[in-house]
């Protein structure tokens, strides 16, 4: 009986402390914030060398009194992966801060930088609307973004310039990454088109991408007006206002990166449908979708890569209309909207590439 009281108790810390683990998960989040707002990184990465702490401190635009909590930040951001610590070898009392593979993902000046998207994902905007998640779920609303600010969130986009240019430059960001990985490895799925429209292609990082790669395509990026507002196409690259739910320009083949997540199956299947207009029955014709599949790991199960994903659901639930699909739920939507098959190829890490074919 002493023994079962002993596996019940430590049943029940057990319990306490994925809790507490739980309940404390924000504070990595904001941690991280704090971070990329003082620009730790790009300072650790100017040193040119493991940082000594007193020499990060000194570089930190804080004021005198808070100098002594720069290390417990340092700790938690050392303990998630941001840095690497080392001790200084002249004085073993002190430690210095190398960047990790994670951190420079964050410079400002990386091609592939992340801190745009993570900088809008933690801006109060975005953030603001999980405190109405329980309240959401007792009205009328379609999202808890709306009830916490009387708009889509898509409205909001289109009235607030900063969110605009917050969205829009992390999503820049995030498809060059996108981009490099399917030319470099999905050179395939390109072969044999002259056409394709970027739907919902924003500034036309993807289609500038894919365009110097495959020159014998001729690209559209179709967007929304205040999206493509002023900007200038090329030779081969024609920048289109549009709504992608009522047309798509004719092509023999349409792209939506990270777009169908934004939309619920209704508003999926009419986006779908007029990309079945676009290609018409061309031969070589097919839609050409980067977004999460469920349950879909290249490398087997990543528990870090399916709580990613089931985050990234979440996020769609309380922002948008949208969600992230398990491949039963694809399939669905591509044969209800009249397609004939399809093809996953998950080698985009979060994302995997899909091939849909009339």
């Amino acid at each position: 009986m002493e023994f079962d009281n002993e596996n019940h108790s430590a049943k029940l810390l057990r319990a306490q402390i994925h809790i507490f683990n739980q309940t404390f998960g924000f504070i990595n989040s904001m941690s991280l914030k704090c971070a990329m707002d003082l620009c730790i990184p790009d300072i650790i990465n100017k040193y040119g060398q493991p940082m000594p702490l007193s020499q990060l401190i000194a570089s930190l635009p804080i004021h005198p009194s808070k100098t002594s909590f720069i290390y417990r930040l340092m700790r938690i951001l050392t303990h998630n992966g941001f840095f690497s610590q080392h001790n200084v070898i002249e004085n073993e009392l002190e430690v210095s801060y190398a960047l990790t593979d994670t951190s420079r993902l964050l410079l400002k000046d990386h091609p592939f930088s992340m801190a745009p998207l993570s900088q809008v994902i933690l801006d109060p905007i975005l953030i603001n609307p999980w405190l109405q998640f329980s309240t959401w779920f007792t009205n009328k609303d379609p999202t808890p973004f709306h009830t916490q600010n009387g708009m889509t969130f898509w409205d909001c986009a289109s009235r607030e310039p900063k969110l605009n240019h917050l969205f829009n430059d992390g999503m820049t960001y995030d498809t060059q990454l996108i981009s490099s990985v399917v030319i470099e490895k999905c050179k395939g799925v390109f072969e044999g088109l002259e056409s394709l429209v970027d739907v919902g292609g924003g500034t036309g990082t993807m289609a500038k991408a894919i365009a110097k790669s495959f020159p014998q395509l001729k690209c559209i990026v179709l967007d929304l007006p205040h999206v493509v507002d002023g900007l200038q196409g090329t030779e081969n690259i024609k920048y289109v206002e549009g709504d992608m739910f009522e047309a798509i320009p004719s092509t023999d083949s349409v792209m939506l990166k990270c777009i169908m997540h934004n939309w619920s199956d209704e508003e999926c299947l009419k986006i779908l449908k007029r990309c079945k207009e676009a290609i018409g029955g061309k031969e070589k014709g097919k839609v050409i979708i980067v977004d999460v599949v469920i349950g879909n790991d290249e490398k087997g199960d990543s528990k870090l890569l399916d709580q990613t994903k089931l985050f990234y659901d979440m996020e769609m639930m309380v922002l948008v209309t949208g969600k992230e699909r398990d491949e039963k739920e694809w399939a669905k939507l591509f044969f209800s909207a009249g397609f004939s098959n399809y093809k996953i190829t998950p080698v985009l890490g979060l994302r995997s590439l899909i091939e849909v074919y009339p």
